[in-house]
């Protein structure tokens, strides 16, 4: 008879086997060769070839591991990429909301939290100046990334051809308003007025100059590349492995900030270093 104890003893030691597959798949050795084979799991797990196969394919069907094609190796699935990534934004979420107010109290002005999705910056949260620009928040609110500086900030550590790939795709991609559903504007904000802004960002050697200055200032700057009348400020967010997971932008009518645009740049990079150092990142700059 199996009692309701043995079964979370047999749940638990599943779990256990599965984690130790996983973790075998995250390895140096396993990163290194684009996965590794049942054999090879069962050696460094010290189970059955059997089990691990039978393991591995349930782990496939649910995503968590993927097979190569025409082949016997296995690697960590796209949806465990998924759930981390959505663990970290949650975190970066929680944790932002002492930063952006810093930034606001400095500033005047609201500041939004942002993160890159494919070739859209999206914005996950934001705190509201007194000024309330527009009188909505951007939360969930997701633009073309290659015309604001936070897109452009959460690109600008990317090798050259990095770049030119992600540039190849997304450099058409249209400035109007994506609202995510749900989100407080997904029942009409207007689009951004496109037909008289111009965008100092016009070929691949354009955005190599300006991801390059982007690393030397430690922040980015649109001045009415997005909207005619809109400015705006962005400085990227490290993680504890120094990659950008995010942006801190400031964004506001030119007849407020333009004249200082530098000296707010400067403020949000300030902050968001502060966050980055924070979040266990040891990218200092000078």
């Amino acid at each position: 008879m199996v009692t309701s104890t043995n079964k979370q003893r047999l749940n638990s030691s599943g779990l256990r086997r599965d984690l130790e597959v996983l973790e075998a798949l995250s390895t140096p050795e396993a990163l290194a060769n684009q996965g590794l084979g049942v054999t090879r799991v069962s050696e460094m797990t010290g189970r059955d070839k059997g089990q691990i196969s039978r393991t591995l394919a349930t782990l496939a069907e649910a995503g968590f591991v993927q097979r190569e094609r025409n082949g016997s190796k296995y690697q960590l699935g796209f949806q465990l990429y998924a759930l981390a990534s959505r663990t970290a934004e949650a975190r970066l979420v929680q944790e932002s909301g002492r930063f952006l107010r810093k930034v606001v109290n400095l500033t005047h002005e609201t500041t939004h939290l942002v993160v890159l999705r494919g070739g859209n910056a999206l914005t996950l949260k934001s705190e509201m100046s007194n000024h309330a620009f527009r009188g909505v928040g951007w939360e969930g609110v997701s633009v073309a990334a290659l015309r604001t500086s936070s897109g452009r900030a959460l690109i600008s550590d990317w090798s050259n051809e990095e770049l030119a790939e992600w540039y190849a795709e997304h450099s058409k991609d249209s400035l109007i308003i994506q609202p995510v559903i749900g989100s407080p504007l997904a029942n009409g904000l207007p689009p951004a007025s496109q037909s008289q802004t111009r965008s100092k960002i016009n070929s691949l050697e354009d955005l190599y100059r300006e991801a390059e200055v982007i690393r030397n200032q430690g922040y980015a700057t649109v001045d009415e590349e997005f909207e005619l009348g809109l400015v705006g400020a962005s400085a990227p967010i490290r993680d504890d492995s120094n990659r950008i997971i995010g942006a801190i932008n400031v964004s506001a009518p030119k007849t407020r900030i333009g004249q200082h645009l530098d000296q707010v740049g400067e403020i949000v990079a300030r902050i968001a270093l502060e966050f980055s150092l924070y979040l266990g990142s040891s990218k200092i700059r000078a």
